[in-house]
């Protein structure tokens, strides 16, 4: 004797119940394993995207402590530059720490003679300027690791020509 045809289909539903749970949570797997990698693709482009920022005030504020710098020993109170060093708190506009030095030759270069005969001198004086995104002054060695940290040294060259007696 054959079996009614809707025992039969009864009979048939009852046994692939599982079949659409296993293709439902594969579906599911599959979905957030795509939701995290855009997340961490989001996440890692909106972090480059901060550290570009802080690099580029970073250069900012080394170029302002390099100038600062060339102020300060040409007309400044560095003039003679004797291993002076400051530490410039740029925080509310850059957030950033500028730690400025000097140094020059301990003698000077004899660079010819003026009209007169008479020699001329030349110090060439370093300014040297670190900024960061630190806790104090730069260059921070204990922030140097952490994520976000920034960190740009500028150094620049001027020559004081004088004529000696």
């Amino acid at each position: 004797m054959k079996p009614h045809p809707q025992q039969h289909l009864r009979h048939l539903l009852h046994h692939q119940r599982g079949l659409g749970a296993i293709a439902a949570i594969v579906v599911l797997v599959m979905l957030s394993a795509l939701a995290a990698s855009i997340l961490r693709m989001t996440w890692s482009t909106q972090l480059a995207s901060a550290n570009d920022i802080a690099a580029a005030r970073a250069e900012q504020a080394a170029q302002a402590g390099v100038e600062w710098g060339l102020f300060q020993v040409q007309r400044g109170s560095w003039q003679g530059c004797t291993a002076a060093s400051q530490t410039l708190d740029l925080r509310a506009g850059l957030g950033m720490w500028v730690t400025v030095s000097c140094s020059a030759p301990a003698q000077a270069y004899v660079e010819g003679g003026n009209d007169q005969g008479a020699a001329r001198s030349t110090r060439i004086y370093t300014v040297d300027a670190v900024a960061c995104n630190g806790t104090a002054s730069c260059p921070d060695a204990n922030s140097i690791a952490q994520p976000g940290h920034v960190e740009r040294r500028l150094q620049a060259s001027v020559s004081d020509v004088q004529a000696q007696p």
